[in-house]
């Protein structure tokens, strides 16, 4: 992995046998914290097995080892549908007055009066464990690090597909950014997103403000757009993009997130985002969807996540 990097260790044996033997509400020991669990077994996800509260929370504690450099030390948004995902979800930001003392807080002093003051910042086993207790299924973490905020730490690409773009389309697209990219001598790393697109994440050294990743990013876009203009628009709002794909650039901005690797999406079945090689990109079985929180795991145990060496790194984005 890039520098400073820590290592977290997932639930052990014995601490996710004590949660399958709890009953639909009890008190977990995980990671050194004692936490209260609720509802353990509602469903959360419709599915074959359905996916029950449970299991989500399961899964939080097995891969948090992989999830957790992503978020640590950041400031979390959390999509939340603590009735299922099946029922309206809601954007989260605040953190509640019953969150337990020990959860790392960060407070907005820029905040304007109607705008969130205390953000979550997800820095452990048990931490990651109480927010999915707390029905956030999906986690967005800033893509700037605690103290500076003003401190971007990735540049974004998203190919965020409209309604009539295929996910053959959405791969052309990817892999006219990562031609570009080798053509730039930049490292970045794909993933998919669980539900439709692709996203690419460029690691950036300091020094960058979100103006120079988000023009950066703009300019590669406009490029990888001329290739292919029949598959893609640059209209902001989603009804007037006659179906087609936007290469967003405008989400490298302070507060604007993108799913964070290894979090869940509201679907059935539970599927994740997940970091992928730029050789995938020409797997014939790949879909956006295809890794659950079920097999994921599995996934990393077999093949290591490709985007974590990136993490961290210092890196300088080329003029163009």
């Amino acid at each position: 992995m890039g520098t400073g990097v820590r290592a977290w260790s997932e639930a052990d044996a014995d601490e996710l046998a004590a949660l399958d033997r709890l009953g639909a509400t009890g008190t977990w020991a995980v990671g050194g914290r004692r936490l209260r669990l609720t509802n353990l077994d509602k469903q959360l996800f419709p599915g074959d097995p359905p996916v029950t509260k449970r299991d989500f929370i399961r899964y939080h504690a097995v891969v948090a080892p992989y999830l957790l450099p992503y978020v640590e030390g950041r400031p979390v948004n959390t999509h939340r549908y603590p009735d299922g995902v099946d029922r309206p979800g809601f954007w989260h930001k605040e953190v509640p007055d019953h969150a337990p003392d020990w959860l790392t807080r960060w407070h907005n002093t820029e905040a304007d009066a109607d705008e969130t003051q205390c953000y979550a910042v997800l820095d452990s086993v048990a931490a990651l464990v109480w927010m999915a207790n707390f029905g956030a299924i999906e986690l967005h973490p800033w893509t700037s690090r605690l103290p500076d905020v003003h401190q971007p730490t990735w540049a974004l690409i998203d190919i965020d597909p409209g309604e009539s773009t295929t996910f053959a389309d959405i791969l052309d697209l990817a892999r006219l950014y990562r031609a570009g990219l080798a053509h730039l001598g930049v490292d970045g790393m794909p993933k998919v997103t669980g539900q439709r697109g692709v996203q690419i994440w460029v690691p950036i050294r300091a020094g960058y403000t979100f103006d120079d990743t988000r023009e950066w990013v703009g300019k590669l876009s406009r490029v990888v757009g001329r290739v292919r203009p029949e598959l893609v628009s640059w209209q902001w709002y989603r009804d007037r993009r006659g179906g087609l794909a936007r290469l967003d650039y405008t989400q490298n901005a302070i507060n604007k997130t993108l799913v964070a690797p290894f979090s869940a999406r509201p679907r059935p079945n539970a599927p994740v985002s997940v970091p992928i090689t730029w050789d995938e990109l020409d797997d014939p079985d790949l879909r956006p969807d295809r890794w659950t929180i079920r097999t994921v795991v599995d996934r990393l145990r077999e093949t290591g996540d490709p985007l974590a060496p990136l993490v961290g790194r210092a890196q300088d984005l080329p003029e163009l």
